[in-house]
């Protein structure tokens, strides 16, 4: 009897960690804050005992979370966190290679992007687009081979990185000033609101999406998210209709829209490639900025299925892993 071997990929960020299979049927997100609690080393052994892989492919971003003093220490923690629960564990680096303890293990720090980008370019040369809860990684791949940066802080520097998702973004890094009513108002720089109540409010998200915790701690919903979308602007739904607070919402929604179209119009005119691969919860978004660009646009979740497209890094790293 023939038993087909089941091969997932992991990918443990600072907010979430995704679980997915070769063959689809695993789709995971688990929301495991870092910085809060040390959940990762039960949360693996959770997973390891229910799916019971015969492989595993691990990528990472999670190391920058501050409750570590450095990015070796987090590597470390997140390492020793997966190899109790998965002994023989893959690990993939910003150069596209499987490492394990021995290797340069600082090469592992937020190499998520190379496992997406090497599935996502294989067959035509694009610019990979991946709008997550936290952050947007924009990767050009030509010939097969990722062009970016190897690490965050150089991606930052080239337009390959936008830090702003559509989950866990504080309003106030998007806008400084709103205009309503004819008047320009400063926004206030307190954690009121985050995008996911512009995009819960905008129907762009289901409250399900919804994985992170709220500014205020209250519930998922829109009544909820447009109260704590109006205090951007130190007010209250009674000083505020709702009509102006969906305004401000997609005062949000165009400015990411737009600020990831200029960096898609830098890389397409720096590398001559006029074609985007989109995925991620907010794919939708990098929809909207490659045509506002003028620029042709697949995304993941017609090819893979939108489950996959939400945990793409996870799918990519467990294919890799697959062909060695």
């Amino acid at each position: 009897m023939n038993f087909k071997k089941t091969v997932i990929g992991i990918d443990i960020g600072g907010a979430n960690t995704k679980v997915a299979s070769i063959d689809k049927s695993i789709a995971q997100l688990h929301y495991i804050p870092l910085w809060k609690d040390t959940g990762l080393p039960e949360a693996l052994q959770d997973i390891a005992s229910k799916l019971n892989p015969d492989k595993v492919a691990i990528v990472m971003t999670g190391e920058l979370a501050d409750c570590f003093s450095n990015k070796e220490e987090g590597i470390r923690f997140i390492m020793k966190s997966v190899d109790a629960a998965f002994p023989d564990a893959l690990y993939l680096n910003n150069n596209g290679q499987f490492i394990d303890n021995n290797g340069d293990i600082k090469s592992l720090a937020a190499a998520n992007w190379m496992a997406s980008a090497l599935i996502a370019g294989k067959d035509k040369d694009c610019i990979f687009a991946d709008v997550g809860s936290t952050t947007t990684d924009l990767i050009p791949v030509k010939d097969g081979y990722p062009l970016a940066g190897k690490t965050d802080f150089q991606r930052l520097g080239r337009h390959e990185l936008i830090y702003s998702g559509i989950l866990r973004t504080n309003i106030a890094t998007i806008l400084d000033r709103i205009d309503l009513y004819g008047t320009r108002y400063r926004v206030s720089s307190e954690f009121f609101a985050q995008t996911a109540d512009v995009y819960l409010l905008l129907e762009r998200i289901m409250s399900e999406d919804y994985t992170c915790d709220t500014a205020d701690n209250e519930a998922k919903n829109k009544e909820d998210a447009a109260r704590r979308l109006a205090r951007v602007v130190c007010a209250d739904t009674s000083e505020i209709d709702y009509v102006t607070i969906t305004e401000i919402a997609q005062k949000v929604y165009k400015h990411q829209r737009n600020e990831l179209s200029k960096a898609l119009k830098f890389l397409s005119l720096k590398h001559g490639i006029d074609h985007i691969v989109g995925a991620g919860l907010g794919e939708f978004l990098v929809q909207d900025a490659a045509q506002h660009t003028g620029l042709t646009c697949t995304i993941i979740s017609e090819i893979y299925g939108t489950d996959i497209s939400k945990v793409f890094p996870a799918y990519a790293v467990a294919c890799l892993a697959d062909e060695i």
